[in-house]
C-alpha cells in the first residue's frame, strides 16, 4: 500500500468510491447543486456569530440607510442596523421553522395516514376532517391561528403544522390503501399479527421513501409561508430578525435603499429553490421507474 502511494497510485477501494461519486453527480446534477446551496445556507446559519456579524438588533441612527460597503456588506436599514447580520441571523429562524415543521408534520401525518389507510371504519371520519382543513387556504389558516394567540416562533410553527399535515396524511393513506391488499400483508394477518405490528413492521418501511420526499416540499413551503406571515406582521415578533420581518421593514424604503429588500429576498429564494431541488432529486432516486430510466 505504501509503495502504491509513493508511486502515485490510488487504492482500488478509494478509486471505486470516487467513481461512484462521479456517477452520482452525473446522474443527479440538480440534486447536487441544490444540496450544495442548502449546505451553504445551513453553514451560514450555524456559524453566524463568526461571520463578521454584529448584534442584529443594535441600532446606530448615524449609520442609517448606508449603501453596501466594506464596513456593511449589505448596507444598513432605517435604524442603522447592519443588514448583513440581520439577514444571516434571520436564516436561523427560517431554517429552524422549516425543519421543525417538516419533521413534526411528517411524524403526525405518518401516524394518522397509517391508521386511516388500514383501519377502514376510521378512514371516512379521519379523511373528512382532513378535507375540512385542506378547504382553508394555508396562509389564511395560519394568520387566523396566530391572531387568536400571539406572535411567537412556537405559535408560527403550530400554525404551519395544521395546514400541512393533511397533505402528508393523504399521501401515506394512498400508499397504505395499495399495500394492505398485498400478499405479504395478508400473510402477516393470517399468521395473527396485531395491528401495531402490521403498521410498524410491514407498512411503515414502505412509506418512508415517499415521506422523505414530501418532507422536503413541506419544509420549503414552511419557509416560504413563515416569511409571508412575518411580512404581513402575523409571524415572528418584530424584535426577532427573520427574512419576512426584514423585507416588511424595507418595503417603505425600496426606492432609496433597494438592497434592504434585495438581499433577504435572494436568500429566501435560494433556500426554497435548493430545498425543492433536493426534493426532486430524492424523488428521482427513490422512484424505481425513474431511477431505471436514468441508468
Amino acid at each position: 500500500m505504501d509503495t502504491q502511494a509513493e508511486l502515485g497510485f490510488i487504492p482500488y477501494d478509494q478509486l471505486a468510491r470516487l467513481q461512484k461519486l462521479r456517477r452520482f453527480i452525473r446522474r443527479n446534477p440538480t440534486m447536487v447543486a441544490g444540496g450544495i446551496m442548502l449546505l451553504i445556507m445551513v453553514l451560514l446559519a450555524v456559524f453566524a456569530p463568526y461571520l463578521r456579524t454584529v448584534n442584529p438588533i443594535e441600532m446606530n441612527p448615524i449609520e442609517r440607510l448606508r449603501a453596501p460597503s466594506g464596513g456593511h456588506w449589505f448596507g444598513t436599514d432605517m435604524y442603522g442596523r447592519d443588514s448583513f447580520s440581520r439577514v444571516i441571523y434571520g436564516s436561523r429562524i427560517s431554517l429552524f421553522v422549516g425543519l421543525v415543521v417538516a419533521v413534526i408534520t411528517s411524524v403526525i401525518g405518518l401516524a394518522i395516514g397509517l391508521v386511516s389507510g388500514f383501519v377502514r371504519r376510521l378512514d371516512n371520519t379521519i379523511m373528512r376532517i382532513m378535507d375540512g382543513i385542506m378547504a382553508l387556504p394555508d396562509l389564511l389558516l395560519a394568520i387566523s391561528f396566530v391572531a387568536l394567540t400571539r406572535a411567537s416562533v412556537r405559535n408560527v410553527i403550530i400554525a404551519l403544522i395544521i395546514p400541512q399535515t393533511p397533505r402528508v396524511v393523504r399521501l401515506v393513506r394512498s400508499i397504505v390503501l395499495v399495500l394492505r391488499e398485498q400478499p405479504f400483508v395478508e400473510a402477516a394477518q393470517a399468521m395473527g399479527a396485531r395491528l401495531p405490528r402490521l403498521l410498524v413492521r410491514h407498512l411503515l418501511p414502505n412509506t418512508l421513501a415517499a415521506l422523505v420526499v414530501q418532507g422536503t416540499y413541506v419544509m420549503a413551503s414552511a419557509v416560504l409561508i413563515e416569511a409571508g406571515l412575518s411580512f404581513l406582521g402575523a409571524g415572528t415578533p418584530p424584535e426577532i430578525p427573520s427574512w419576512g420581518n426584514v423585507m416588511a421593514e424595507a418595503r417603505s424604503y425600496v426606492r432609496v435603499a433597494f438592497w434592504l429588500l434585495l438581499f433577504p429576498g435572494l436568500f429566501l429564494a435560494t433556500t426554497v429553490l435548493s430545498i425543492n431541488l433536493v426534493g426532486d432529486g430524492l424523488r428521482d432516486m427513490l422512484d424505481p421507474r425513474i431511477a431505471k430510466r436514468m441508468r
